[in-house]
């Protein structure tokens, strides 16, 4: 399967510019899952991760003529989904403080002992993940979940390269210590 950045041409970005609902289709369509999937990780909430993303591209839609050049556009895309994504956890929290109470967890479906255990170690890495500083979690997210390169992740976040590298280093140091007494059975 290609991935979605090889689909972005020059051709493609004109073609939306000049307000092709084709062209703009196959954009939406490339980069929905990985941009929902992004939003999730960021709100805990598929649905609302969902509506997220379907603003942005109505947002996208809506500022077409100034779409950044081809190869900034990922960056453009993530950058737009976590701002809006922060937006909503900003509204979530003040709509809790009104109402003085905060949106119950869903509850965990049973499963089998070997999804139990698997669980259990998703359980621990996401322990681990939470420990982060919230700057590197992002970027090890950035960089593992939905796959973008240093200088994309530097330029979704707007710091440099050398930043991008250094928080690196430090989640993979601190995950590598957490986690290093799980062994699976």
């Amino acid at each position: 399967m290609t991935p979605p950045e090889d689909l972005i041409t020059p051709e493609l970005v004109a073609l939306v510019r000049a307000g092709d609902r084709e062209a703009f289709e196959r954009l939406f369509r490339a980069w929905y899952g990985r941009l929902a999937d992004h939003a999730a990780r960021m709100l805990g909430n598929h649905d609302a991760a969902e509506d997220s993303v379907q603003d942005v591209f109505v947002a996208v839609w809506d500022k077409r003529a100034g779409l950044p050049e081809p190869a900034k556009i990922p960056a453009y895309l993530y950058r737009a989904v976590r701002n809006r994504s922060l937006n909503q956890i900003r509204q979530q929290k003040t709509r809790g403080r009104w109402l003085g109470t905060q949106d119950p967890d869903p509850s965990v479906p049973a499963v089998a002992e070997t999804d139990l255990q698997a669980s259990e170690i998703g359980a621990k890495v996401q322990e681990a993940l939470a420990e982060l500083s919230p700057r590197c979690r992002e970027v090890f997210l950035l960089s593992r979940d939905d796959g973008l390169t240093y200088p994309q992740i530097a330029d979704t976040l707007g710091i440099s390269i050398k930043t991008v590298e250094t928080l690196m280093g430090r989640a993979l140091k601190s995950l590598r210590s957490q986690l290093a007494a799980i062994r699976p059975s």
